[in-house]
């Protein structure tokens, strides 16, 4: 046996409390230098899975080499440094949680060893006992904003973290070129602002607002899901999540595309029976109005029945190519 693996276990039988204090005194040296603590297999044999430990740690498991093309674990190591950082510089800091990272090209034998085959991935190691089911997070389900998982630390820890975003200037910056460019195009046609009450413009607004909310693009705000999913082992990526209990955000805007296609096809049908036009414009648009609703509910209806398994109906198209 070894003689480093000899030491450290006669400090265990020993010196319990000494190789506590030198553990909790490491990771406290290692989170005043950066919110999220890198660790290796040597380092997570020692640190997490070998007592003594009275400090709980939360660990995601990511791949964000290069060579991975996982932009999924790039998104979720921003939320997760986010959420890091809260802590680290809350006054309320203290040795119960720490926060770490295991990248797969520097510890793939941590990731055999908990027979891993996905990343990301965020697990809680509870300071006492044995790790439970709700210690492994449901990205699928919660999705990976900083706030989501503030919540399923506070589930597991109860520490509570206050979230604190980095300044954000992007959303006030759209708003006020989009007032800008509103308020300089009523200015430049301030003697006719018959534009105003249109109903056509006011309806078209109505509809991108109505399309844009049942599309879900509330829920992608408030949970942050990831854009899509790429399996890890076949390399293969989902644009529909095969649950209804989430979504990614692929998957709005292709439901945004197809509900907006169907609305399309329901606008030329009543044009079509309501226009002016002669017989044979007023068939084209006709056929084609029939045809968008005919191919997208379709479409939307084959989304239906991979996120709802079991629904026994189908029209025209039995599966979606993109699922």
């Amino acid at each position: 046996m070894p003689l480093l693996v000899l030491n450290h276990f006669y400090l265990i039988v020993c010196f319990p409390q000494t190789l506590l204090s030198e553990k909790v005194g490491q990771m406290m040296e290692w989170a005043s230098k950066r919110s999220i603590i890198k660790l290796n297999g040597d380092k997570f044999r020692r640190f997490v899975k070998a007592p003594p430990r009275n400090y709980s740690v939360v660990i995601m498991f990511t791949a964000l080499q290069p060579q991975r093309q996982c932009g999924v674990c790039r998104q979720a190591d921003e939320e997760f440094h986010i959420l890091a950082n809260s802590w680290r510089y809350s006054s309320a800091f203290t040795n119960k949680v720490f926060f770490a990272s295991v990248d797969f090209d520097e510890g793939s034998d941590v990731f055999q060893m908990l027979s891993m085959n996905s990343a990301p991935t965020f697990l809680h190691f509870p300071a006492k006992g044995k790790q439970r089911k709700t210690d492994n997070y449901e990205l699928q389900v919660r999705g990976f904003a900083a706030e989501q998982l503030a919540r399923w630390v506070a589930d597991r820890t109860d520490v509570h973290i206050r979230v604190i975003r980095p300044p954000n200037y992007a959303g006030p910056l759209l708003l006020g070129f989009l007032l800008a460019v509103i308020g300089g195009l009523a200015y430049l046609r301030r003697h006719n602002l018959e534009f105003l009450f249109n109903k056509n413009v006011w309806a078209f607004s109505a509809l991108c607002f109505v399309l844009i909310m049942t599309s879900g693009q509330m829920w992608n705000h408030i949970r942050g899901p990831p854009y899509a999913h790429k399996n890890p082992n076949t390399g293969q990526v989902s644009y529909i999540h095969g649950s209804s209990q989430a979504q990614f955000v692929a998957e709005t805007h292709i439901v945004l595309l197809f509900n907006g296609a169907v609305t399309m096809g329901m606008v030329l049908l009543c044009e079509a029976a309501t226009s002016d036009m002669d017989i044979g414009k007023r068939k084209i648009l006709c056929v084609a109005g029939i045809g968008l609703v005919m191919l997208f509910f379709s479409w939307l209806l084959s989304i239906f029945r991979a996120k709802y398994h079991g629904y026994p109906y189908r029209y025209v198209c039995k599966h979606l190519f993109i699922i």
